[in-house]
């Protein structure tokens, strides 16, 4: 059983909520909340382009959550279990040079795409963050927009709000959201054929209108099966209002039929 299945479980209520709702965390415990970080490769004389470093973030954290290592007798499901049993808060931030080769050494996975470099690291309690991480900035560098060109049809295609603004990090951590859910909700069969890919994605940016007639909030379930989509509904703590829909993600049978 995948450490992602109450994730599953969990998809539509959340969806369902009040937006005044999900920013409610008077159940926790502020010494316990946990997060994964996702740390960001964005050297000064050769930034990535912002597409590609979603892309490649957006795989990180799914290929932590599906690694062998996460599996029931692994050494990263208690972990990974006690996060995502909670909220799968991430936590986005900057590295280069010195710093970027530190992380490598955390519990982790680094992915590649066109020269764009992310690495996500094993969930921990956030008062527990390891020197490697807590002294990397979360704010600061910013991408310039770009144009990737056409989603290929072949993997998942992850779409941005159009009508929400967010830093390259607050992508980041949404992007790795919605590969979470999407992979909840995906058979084993799948999540395999996903993970020979190396969990390749497309994060693309849709007109107004494809995202309106593609959004899932009034309708999780039946959307899901007529169009193999899911959505992440931010709790607003960072950059946008609570309960705000920040990305589709679109499974590959829906993207190709």
């Amino acid at each position: 059983m995948s450490v992602l299945e109450p994730l599953a479980a969990r998809y539509a209520y959340w969806l369902g909520l009040p937006a005044e709702d999900t920013v409610d965390t008077s159940d926790e415990d502020p010494a316990e909340v946990r997060a994964m970080p996702v740390i960001l490769r964005m050297e000064r004389a050769e930034p990535p382009s912002r597409t590609a470093l979603l892309e490649a973030a957006a795989a990180a954290a799914v290929a932590v959550c599906l690694d062998e290592r996460a599996e029931p007798e692994g050494e990263w499901h208690d972990p990974l279990k006690a996060w995502v049993d909670g909220r799968i808060r991430k936590v986005a931030r900057r590295a280069r040079g010195a710093h970027w080769q530190a992380v490598q050494e955390l519990p982790g996975i680094t992915i590649e795409v066109d020269g764009a470099e992310a690495r996500a690291l094993l969930p921990g309690r956030v008062v527990d963050a390891p020197k490697e991480v807590s002294r990397l900035q979360i704010s600061g560098s910013e991408l310039p927009a770009d144009e990737p060109g056409p989603a290929p049809d072949s993997v998942p295609r992850l779409l941005l709000n159009p009508e929400v603004s967010m830093t390259v990090g607050k992508g980041a951590a949404q992007v790795g959201h919605a590969t979470m859910i999407l992979a909840s909700l995906l058979d084993e069969a799948e999540r395999a054929a996903w993970a020979e890919t190396g969990f390749r994605c497309s994060v693309r940016t849709p007109p107004v209108a494809v995202w309106k007639a593609l959004c899932p909030i009034e309708d999780p379930e039946g959307s899901w099966r007529r169009d193999g989509v899911v959505a992440v509904r931010d709790a607003g703590f960072t950059e946008v209002d609570p309960g705000t829909v920040t990305v589709i993600a679109q499974r590959v049978m829906a993207a190709t039929s």
